[in-house]
């Protein structure tokens, strides 16, 4: 369409789609903006040149360098960012190549950060490291009509040998605390099975004892049973009487597992004597006292 001798051009429509901006030239000077929608410039005096997206963008740098205890790693860094609206003349001049730019800061401040820690402590610091790129990122690229929005540690990779080196030390930490649980647990078990043999060996002495008690109130019953039964019998008698009969009862058990014994009869006078010593020993064990 004809606009008339002063234009000396056409009206031609440009469409800028949603979230762009364009850049508009009369004759290679930058005239204006034009957002998003339909917009007229007069051809071919003007052209839209280009257009920037208003986006939010992500750049993934990957950088390699060392820590302090000497361990070259891998850091994976990423970056979001736009184009602030007001500053896209900026954004489209002042930058030949806004991702190179923001690259090489991300390993001016990763290069200069990382060496100072640790690898362990770079680990736990993956969000310091990544405030420390933003802050810097923020206070540059915002001449440059760049907003960043976030910086991002994504990864953090040694060498494939320092990684199985750490998860050796790792697992033998591991190891180590388990072996001292298991000792420890090994040491309550042989505690406390040792308090329980010794409440059984008490249990069992009890028991003994009041069967040895049990023993002797049922002699001096007998004692005294017979002794009231027969007259003239003394509580010696009553003893010896008890004593082989004890002694003929232990021969018939012994013979009972076919063993060959030599019987002597002069055995139980010998073992009435050291029983009834035992027992009446400088006269503490007398009939009284077993019939009391």
């Amino acid at each position: 369409m004809n606009s008339g001798p002063l234009w000396n051009g056409f009206l031609c429509l440009q469409c800028v789609r949603e979230k762009e901006v364009g850049v508009v030239e009369d004759l290679g000077q930058f005239k204006r903006l034009i957002k998003e929608g339909p917009s007229c410039i007069v051809w071919p005096l003007q052209s839209v040149v280009g257009r920037l997206s208003l986006r939010v963008q992500q750049l993934d740098v990957l950088c390699e360098t060392k820590t302090k205890d000497n361990v070259f790693i891998q850091v994976g860094v990423a970056v979001q960012y736009r184009v602030v609206t007001e500053s896209a003349y900026d954004a489209w001049y002042r930058l030949t190549s806004p991702t190179s730019q923001i690259q090489a800061y991300v390993f001016d401040v990763i290069r200069s950060t990382i060496p100072r820690m640790e690898l362990d402590q770079a680990f736990e610091s993956k969000d310091d490291i990544a405030q420390a790129v933003l802050e810097q990122l923020q206070s540059v690229m915002k001449d440059y009509g760049y907003a960043i929005v976030n910086t991002l540690v994504t990864d953090l990779a040694p060498d494939t040998k320092v990684k199985a080196s750490m998860n050796e030390i790792n697992a033998a930490r591991r190891l180590k605390e388990a072996a001292s649980h298991q000792a420890e647990a090994d040491k309550v078990r042989q505690v406390k099975n040792a308090e329980a043999e010794a409440e059984s060996r008490y249990l069992s002495g009890m028991g003994v004892a009041r069967q040895r008690m049990a023993i002797v109130q049922g002699l001096q019953s007998s004692v005294a049973e017979f002794s009231k039964e027969v007259d003239g019998a003394t509580p010696k008698d009553v003893m010896d009487i008890l004593l082989l009969s004890q002694y003929f009862d232990t021969l018939s058990t012994v013979g009972a597992n076919s063993l060959i014994l030599e019987h002597d009869p002069a055995t139980v006078a010998k073992l009435q004597r050291q029983v009834g010593v035992s027992f009446l020993r400088d006269g503490s064990v007398s009939g009284k006292d077993l019939l009391s």
